[in-house]
């Protein structure tokens, strides 16, 4: 008799999901907001989706590192937060502000599986995805040139590495917010966010 086998998340599979959604959702950010020309990026199918990624090797580069870093404090579920902010480059400015929340399970361990399947969370990610790029037609243009930084807010304790530097929190004066879906793996529970500056 056959029989199945159902589907469980883990701590280090959740870490893992959450890490690929930060990629595939930050680099759709930088795509649909002009950061970068639209010629630097790829077409990649994931979550049913046609998505765009980065050809961009230094900023490949770069997203491998943070994402990578953000991936292991997943699995020690001591990341709070991840923003990325969109500033000025002759002002500097910040014009936009993406924040994604992280709430982390803490009695979540290796040997923790839930009773969730990655499909499940996929199906969630999917739709934020949709609501990322659906942005475009409520954000104001951005009409100077800018650049991106991404910050990551961690519980004390985090080990930071050495070429990371403090920041500031980036608020924008005068802004309106604009609050996106969540997905939640039930070891990590992300809420995503907007906030841009008003126009008059």
């Amino acid at each position: 008799m056959a029989s199945t086998v159902k589907q469980c998340i883990t701590l280090k599979g959740s870490a893992a999901i959450v890490a690929e959604f930060f990629n595939y959702g930050i680099n759709s950010i930088l795509y649909q907001r002009g950061i970068y020309p639209p010629e630097t990026f790829t077409h990649q199918q994931q979550y049913g989706l046609t998505l765009l990624v980065t050809t961009n090797d230094e900023l490949l580069k770069y997203l491998k590192a943070v994402i990578g870093q953000v991936k292991d404090w997943l699995n020690e579920l001591i990341v709070q937060k991840l923003v990325l902010v969109i500033k000025r480059v002759d002002t500097n400015e910040v014009v936009e502000r993406w924040q994604f929340d992280i709430q982390c399970d803490k009695t979540a361990n290796e040997t923790t599986k839930r009773d969730k399947t990655e499909k499940e969370v996929k199906e969630e990610i999917k739709s934020i995805i949709r609501q990322i790029t659906a942005t475009v037609t409520f954000l104001p243009l951005l009409e100077a040139v800018c650049s991106f930084d991404i910050l990551i807010y961690t519980d004390k304790d985090a080990e930071v590495p050495t070429n990371w530097g403090e920041s500031g929190p980036h608020f924008i004066a005068n802004s309106e917010e604009v609050r996106l879906r969540s997905f939640t793996t039930t070891i990590h529970k992300v809420d995503a966010m907007v906030a841009f500056k008003k126009t008059d």
